[in-house]
Formats: C-alpha cells, sequence, structure tokens
C-alpha cells in the first residue's frame, strides 16, 4: 500500500492523503479600490482544479493580514469581509472535491511593496500604490528600499492583525492555518540575525528573536478551534553556516530544531519546512529534495509532523520520502502548475485509487465497448 496516499490524522482532522499543494503567490487580485486582496475567480479555478485533481490539501498562496503586509499590491489578503465572503466560494470548491482547504496567513515585511514578478519585482513607489516596508530593523533586503523599523506598539498591533484574519479564516471555511515565518518576510526577519539587529525585547538573544513569531502563534492558536491544526512555515537554514567562505551569522537547522520544540509546546501541529529567502546572495545547492534532510532532522529530534518541500517532483520520490519516515507530507509547488493532476497520476503509478471527480472518473474508467 502506498505510504503517500494514505490519510494523516491531525487532531481531528483527517487529511485524504500526503500529497500537498503549496502556497504559491499569484499576483492576480485587485491592486486597489474595495476589491483589492479579493480572491476571484482565476484564484477559485487555480485552487479548485488542484483538488479535482486529487490533491489532499490544498493551501492558498501567501495571504496578508494587512494591506502593508501584501508582497505586491496584486496579493491576496484576508483584513475585511469582502476577502472572507470570496474566500467562502473558494474553500467551498476545494471541500466539494475532497481536499483539505488551508491558507498561509503572512506579512511580507522588508520585501513587500513590490511589482509583478512578471514587471521585474521592482520596488512599487507611494505614486504608484506602493508603500514603506517595514522590518525588525532599518536594514533593506538589497536593491529594495531600507524599511521601517517597527516599534513596540506597532509590533503588538501586528500580533492582533494575525488574529484576525486567523477569525477570518475560519469563518471563511478553511480547516488548516499556517503561519508563514520563512523566506525573508517579517517573521523570518524576526528569527533571523541576518535581518534582527533590535537590542530591545525583540531582538538579540534567540530567546528575543523568538517572541514575535511565538506570540503570533500563540495569538492564532487562541482563536483557532482546539479540534483543527495550526502550522508554521520556516525557512530551516539561511545557508551561510553551510559555506565557510560566508562570513555572516544566520539562522541554521540546529535553531530550527530549538524553534520546532517551542511551536509544539503551544500547540503547532506541523512544521512546513523550506529554506532560504532571508540572506541576500545566499549560496544555496539546489538540487532534487535538497530540504528533505531539514524536515527529517525536526521530525528524527522533536518528533513533531513536518511537510517536506523543494523539486519534489516524482512520484517515487514522494513515496519514498514519506514511506522512509523523511517527512509526513510532500507540497507540491511548480511541479502542479505544470501538472495539476499530479496526485492522481501518482496514485496510479503507485497503486492507490485515483480520486477523479464523479464527471472525469466516469469517462476515465475503462469501460467495456469503449
Amino acid at each position: 500500500m502506498s505510504s503517500l496516499f494514505t490519510p494523516l490524522t491531525l487532531r481531528s482532522l483527517t487529511i485524504p492523503n500526503r500529497v500537498w499543494m503549496a502556497p504559491m503567490c499569484m499576483y492576480s487580485a485587485a491592486d486597489q479600490g474595495p476589491e483589492a486582496g479579493v480572491p476571484t475567480d482565476f484564484h477559485l479555478t487555480h485552487l479548485a482544479s488542484r483538488a479535482a485533481g486529487g490533491t489532499g490539501l490544498v493551501m492558498a498562496e501567501a495571504t496578508a493580514v494587512r494591506p502593508e503586509g501584501r508582497i505586491s499590491p496584486a496579493d491576496l489578503g484576508l483584513w475585511n469581509s469582502a476577502q472572507q465572503a470570496a474566500f467562502a466560494r473558494v474553500t467551498s470548491a476545494i471541500a466539494d472535491h475532497g481536499a483539505v482547504p488551508a491558507v498561509q496567513l503572512a506579512h511580507a515585511g522588508r520585501k513587500a511593496s513590490v511589482d509583478r514578478p512578471w514587471n521585474g519585482h521592482r520596488s512599487v513607489p507611494g505614486n504608484e500604490g506602493g508603500w514603506t516596508p517595514v522590518a525588525p530593523s532599518a536594514e533593506a533586503f538589497p536593491p529594495l528600499p531600507v524599511p521601517h523599523e517597527l516599534t513596540v506598539d506597532e509590533i503588538e498591533r501586528l500580533i492582533a492583525d494575525f488574529a484576525a484574519s486567523a477569525e477570518r479564516a475560519l469563518a471563511a471555511g478553511f480547516r488548516v492555518v499556517e503561519v508563514h515565518g520563512a523566506h525573508g518576510y517579517l517573521l523570518n526577519s524576526f528569527l533571523s540575525p541576518v535581518g534582527n539587529h533590535r537590542t530591545d525585547a525583540y531582538g538579540g538573544s534567540f530567546e528575543n528573536r523568538l517572541r514575535l513569531p511565538l506570540a503570533v502563534v500563540d495569538a492564532v492558536r487562541a482563536v483557532w478551534p482546539e479540534d483543527l491544526p495550526v502550522f508554521f512555515r520556516v525557512s530551516a537554514t539561511d545557508w551561510l553556516t553551510e559555506n565557510t567562505e560566508d562570513p555572516r551569522e544566520g539562522w541554521t537547522g540546529e535553531d530550527t530544531v530549538r524553534l520546532a520544540k517551542e511551536l509544539q509546546a503551544r500547540g503547532v501541529d506541523l512544521l512546513d519546512v523550506s529554506t532560504g529567502g532571508m540572506a541576500p546572495k545566499a549560496r544555496i545547492p539546489v538540487a532534487p529534495g535538497y530540504q528533505v534532510p531539514f524536515a527529517e532532522r525536526v521530525r528524527a529530534e522533536t518528533g513533531m509532523p513536518t511537510g517536506a518541500v523543494g523539486l519534489i517532483t516524482e512520484p517515487a520520490q514522494a513515496e519514498e520520502i514519506v514511506a522512509s519516515g523523511r517527512a509526513d507530507a510532500v507540497l507540491l509547488g511548480r511541479r502542479l502548475l505544470r501538472e495539476p493532476y499530479w496526485a492522481n497520476r501518482a496514485a496510479a503509478e503507485l497503486g492507490a485509487a485515483p480520486r477523479w471527480p464523479e464527471q472525469y472518473g466516469y469517462a476515465i474508467t475503462p469501460r467495456a465497448g469503449r
């Protein structure tokens, strides 16, 4: 029996298989006016089609908890009732196709207010609908502008923003909420010494750098139902200590294990393990499954369930990761953009039952005379 296509139960929620869709920004929402940050028909089709393709959990892209938390002005948000209502259509469609709807709540921090990638990912100035990014310290991520250093009062308001968006996510029908603490965005920049040079209670020591991310987790867990899971996405390394020629101090795999233990104690149910994005010009050894060892280490040293990501492209590869206990699930990104029905193909190759919609299954199942 395929391990990849066995259910996974977290709290009271059973996810039908271990092939999950990773959050990927589509930069396709209105960038201003009352429709800003509101999911469109594109988002509905994009996410529901992966559910129809047999994926067990479908996670909506990084969804900002406030307008200034978007990566680009065209990102999704969940800070108002119009966004919540539009997301309800999306979650209903995902669930109708047998998958679990999930959302990643995020704040882009010093990497905010940039244009769509196909427009060059340039910084968007205020007179074009952009804004001043914020960060733990007034240090830019080149070539973006110097961000505003958050005050303690502003940090406390951000914690409340995450909680409010989590409440909206629940009302919209999401069954899993993930806190985005990776890829150089706001919470990651508090964790890593690369971006956090504060000297108050939110910077300096390891414990202080964890203070905001853990406070956000506490606030989200407090409003999220006890019987539903909370995930946390982490960049397990800044890829600095792995390069002996780079003198910068960064976040490490050992730090991630320590963080995982703190998250477990606060009711986080799964660590979604990615890497990088924090340190400019870090040397990253990209190769198939290159991030899996970090998920494996967390799982082995803490017992915490993990999700593995990064150049996982073939069914046999994904099966080995789960079957060998290196991770509890795999999250596919670009592979699912290229092949929305990858999960059903993988099920067929691994001897499991594909989960086709009835309308498709009737036509796909071989029949006499057809």
